[in-house]
């Protein structure tokens, strides 16, 4: 699935230094827009639009930005964000702005999907390695995530690999193919209880043939 652009209109900020706090407690955010050609200014927006384009876009999804009183947009990636000392408290935003026609880096998550036939034979637990890939593409063909079908993962001793993910077409995977992304976890009284009852099946087995001999 690739990504579609998330517009947000940004405003000159007059406001600089010790003065950003007052911004910031009447629900302005500060922000950057910084690229290639793209003359650096202060620039704000209100917080709330802000924390709703980051929700849906991430890191990963392009933003187109306008500026008033400004002509044209630009098509950027938020690749900075400033937090507070708590984690939902948001200080400032910096966007990069990037060409639509030059392909770009990102850090696209992996999303697991479906049950893995392996695990559920040996008692076990998916373990995720690898969380994200690296993949290079144009800005908007950039996708939000990255799905991983853990029907595949059939042997309890096996993984899936970076390699096993489709990757779309126009996308290019940057992560080593070979870095695996999930394992199966057996823990030992698992793994003991199902070797017993495997030796016990196997020891019932012998003495029935025993008996026969007989």
């Amino acid at each position: 699935m690739t990504s579609q652009s998330i517009s947000l209109e940004l405003s000159l900020r007059e406001v600089t230094g010790k003065k950003v706090k007052q911004l910031r407690r009447e629900g302005m955010l500060p922000v950057h827009l910084y690229g290639p050609g793209i003359e650096v200014q202060p620039l704000q927006c209100a917080t709330t639009s802000v924390v709703e384009v980051l929700v849906k876009a991430g890191g990963n999804t392009a933003v187109t930005i306008t500026v008033q009183g400004s002509q044209g947009s630009h098509l950027a990636f938020a690749r900075e964000i400033q937090w507070g000392p708590r984690r939902d408290d948001i200080l400032h935003v910096d966007f990069l702005a990037v060409d639509a026609s030059r392909p770009v880096s990102a850090q696209v998550p992996i999303t697991l999907i479906g049950d893995s036939p392996g695990a559920r034979a040996a008692g076990g637990t998916v373990m995720q390695q690898l969380r994200d890939l690296s993949v290079e593409a144009l800005p908007l063909e950039v996708p939000r995530e990255l799905e991983l079908d853990l029907a595949n993962l059939t042997d309890p001793d096996g993984v899936l690999r970076a390699g096993d993910i489709a990757i779309p077409s126009g996308v290019t995977l940057l992560t080593d193919p070979e870095d695996v992304v999930v394992r199966i976890e057996v823990l030992r009284a698992v793994e003991a209880e199902v070797f017993g009852e495997a030796e016990g099946a196997e020891a019932a087995s012998e003495d029935e043939g025993d008996q026969e001999a007989e």
